[in-house]
């Protein structure tokens, strides 16, 4: 099953070839002490999960205007340089801004959810420099994973999922990261969603650390597709984490200030080939603007 990178677009072409195609990909400087985690140090990894919210083509000075947010998105990524990023939303011009928004080590694997560049994408960035894909692999969330654009369980758009295993030249290991947008509608969609996705990793190596990020569109703690992945084998990086950075602010904000002890939608888990060292929910807006209506979530990890 086919996804797109940089690479798979533009063969393997040299940076020059890149930076040609898709600009620069100059970030804004980060301001000193600006970022949360920012790049990890180590044999560490920065995880973050990120629902971009889709180009709904709204004009400046809408707070939902990509114009208006897609600086502020590059601004916050260029700060945190997290080692791989599940996003989600994604259209597919948006999933070529942000790369050519970002530093010029990303690259990026995805699959629009109707096929090719169509519909929303839970694309995987992550540094390059570091990283190496080693396999990868789309499903839809439905009776009929394979089938491209396949939708079941009451859900009236179409839900999938991406997944890449990854090699760390840094620290010589492997780990499989996990991206996916479980259903705003159905909670029986989002039950089977979560069964399904367990059972997925579950059949992953089952030596190898894996990374959950995603949009679940439930309550952390209360919710059953939240007990049905920790019950699994799973845990949240934001209660096993050695220290919280933030407090726990609800990360659908609506481009307004979060609200400390409303719903966490947006994890990452993990099995228990990693460790959470640190945790957090990103506030990040640039004079008073917001890059998405939902907050980013942070985790500092290492693979044990």
């Amino acid at each position: 099953m086919s996804g797109v990178s940089r690479r798979g677009v533009l063969g393997l072409a040299g940076a020059a070839a890149v930076a040609g195609a898709f600009g620069t990909g100059q970030a804004a400087a980060a301001p000193a002490g600006g970022a949360l985690i920012g790049p990890a140090e180590g044999q560490q990894l920065h995880v973050m999960t990120f629902n971009i919210r889709t180009d709904t083509k709204a004009a400046p000075p809408d707070p939902d205007s990509w114009r208006i947010r897609r600086p502020i998105l590059a601004e916050l990524i260029g700060i945190e340089q997290p080692t791989v990023l599940g996003v989600q939303e994604a259209m597919f011009n948006q999933v070529k801004d942000v790369l050519q928004d970002v530093p010029p080590f990303y690259d990026w694997i995805g699959l629009g959810r109707e096929g090719g560049g169509r519909g929303e994408f839970m694309s995987i960035y992550y540094d390059a420099r570091r990283l190496e894909p080693l396999d990868y692999d789309h499903f839809w969330l439905s009776d009929t994973p394979s089938m491209i654009g396949s939708k079941s369980w009451g859900n009236n758009v179409i839900r999938m999922v991406t997944w890449v295993r990854f090699h760390d030249r840094r620290s010589g290991r492997e780990f499989t990261h996990v991206n996916t947008h479980f259903d705003h509608q159905s909670e029986p969609s989002r039950q089977r969603s979560a069964q399904l996705v367990g059972e997925r990793i579950a059949g992953f190596d089952a030596g190898l650390p894996v990374v959950l990020t995603g949009d679940f569109n439930t309550a952390a703690g209360s919710s059953e597709s939240y007990r049905i992945l920790t019950g699994g084998g799973l845990a949240d990086t934001w209660t096993t984490a050695d220290r919280q950075l933030t407090p726990a602010w609800g990360t659908f904000a609506g481009y307004k200030d979060p609200v400390e002890g409303k719903d966490r939608i947006d994890w990452i888990l993990h099995n228990d080939k990693v460790s959470v060292r640190r945790a957090a929910i990103n506030d990040f807006r640039r004079d008073g603007y917001f890059p998405s209506d939902h907050l980013p979530v942070q985790a500092l990890v290492d693979l044990t």
